[in-house]
């Protein structure tokens, strides 16, 4: 007889220990449960945040098309700290695969927006380092001004100048005297 109260009393306290350990089981699924059901809260848009996503157009391997890559950069209110913030980005070069289109020591003197123009001054150093030949053209001043556009709705065309003066070419093939409207043919799909 004793064997069996024993006995008893152990699968007493294994039934007890099983029902703790489920009470603390199922309340911890609950909590899970509660927390999934909540409705998640929305992220802070990116200005609060300190940065934002950008496209940028870089050259593919051939350097004869334009590529799109992804890059963060501070979130500014300024339309015109962000045109620069973008141009800035653009002459650091890619980070990917691809080929830069800017020589790394270009400048940008200043950027104005007026209206839905966006006006670009570079340094002399950008038609210095820029290679000869229309395809090297084409990319720099394309991928500028496709970049700009991408990123800025509102910025429907761009006037690049050089050392704060109108330019007729930067190497004798795109005629810059006016100013470009975006021109995604040259991109090449990945």
């Amino acid at each position: 007889m004793k064997r069996s109260s024993r006995s008893r009393r152990g699968k007493g306290l294994l039934l007890v220990a099983f029902i703790v350990f489920a009470a603390i089981v199922g309340t911890l699924v609950l909590k899970k449960y509660d927390v999934s059901t909540l409705k998640p809260q929305t992220p802070p848009p990116a200005e609060q945040a300190g940065t934002v996503l950008v496209t940028l157009f870089f050259a593919d391997q051939g350097g004869d098309g334009l590529v799109r890559e992804g890059r963060e950069i501070d979130a500014s209110d300024d339309l015109t700290e962000s045109v620069d913030a973008v141009v800035e980005e653009l002459i650091s070069g890619p980070v990917g695969d691809h080929a830069s289109v800017l020589p790394y020591n270009t400048q940008v003197r200043q950027v104005q927006v007026q209206g839905d123009l966006a006006q670009v001054d570079f340094g002399r150093e950008l038609v210095d380092g820029l290679p000869a030949g229309s395809s090297a053209e084409m990319t720099a001043v394309y991928a500028v001004v496709d970049t700009i556009a991408v990123n800025f709705p509102q910025i429907k065309k761009v006037r690049i100048t050089i050392d704060g003066e109108s330019v007729a070419t930067l190497k004798g093939h795109l005629d810059l005297r006016n100013p470009i409207v975006p021109d995604f043919t040259l991109e090449k799909r990945q």
